[in-house]
């Protein structure tokens, strides 16, 4: 698995659930890191795994919003990600669903509850609750390295929210 930084990004997968459970705390109070998560020209400098580069096609970051993001791999190979916003509470939650465009079959949606905590001495902390169509969506989704890219990306935002610090 990959090396962390202090803080750790906890996974919570129980077998047989359709469901997961990412928490991370973050060394930055509630706002900076909001904004890291929401700002169009924050998210390219620290979303994705450190091999690749990322592209926003777009990022309305509000109430029936959408989004998509392109990875883009050393070769040129290029990965897309798109989802619909739900709601978006400032500084609080974004409710999202999120879709891998790779796949051979479209409607393999997960819903994502991204929430933010402010905790003492300027600390934040991020659970993502996600949600799966069937365990076997779950399943594939962690098999296909999700942990990996969540914890390379979290590493990148602890170094990222360090640096404006």
């Amino acid at each position: 698995m990959e090396t962390e930084k202090v803080n750790k990004t906890e996974f919570i997968i129980e077998d047989g659930k359709q469901e997961l459970f990412i928490i991370r705390e973050f060394d930055a109070n509630r706002d900076l890191v909001y904004k890291a998560l929401s700002d169009i020209d924050l998210l390219p400098q620290w979303m994705g795994c450190s091999s690749m580069r990322m592209e926003i096609d777009k990022l309305e970051n509000k109430n029936h919003g959408s989004w998509r993001f392109i990875h883009i791999d050393g070769e040129g190979n290029k990965y897309a990600f798109n989802g619909v916003i739900h709601e978006v509470m400032v500084t609080e939650i974004i409710i999202r669903t999120f879709e891998f465009e790779g796949l051979p079959e479209r409607g393999h949606v997960s819903l994502e509850f991204l929430t933010l905590e402010e905790l003492p001495m300027n600390r934040t902390k991020i659970t993502i609750h996600v949600i799966y169509k069937s365990v076997q969506d779950r399943n594939g989704h962690v098999q296909s390295g999700m942990e990996h890219g969540v914890i390379d990306s979290h590493n990148r935002l602890d170094e990222y929210l360090h640096t404006i610090l």
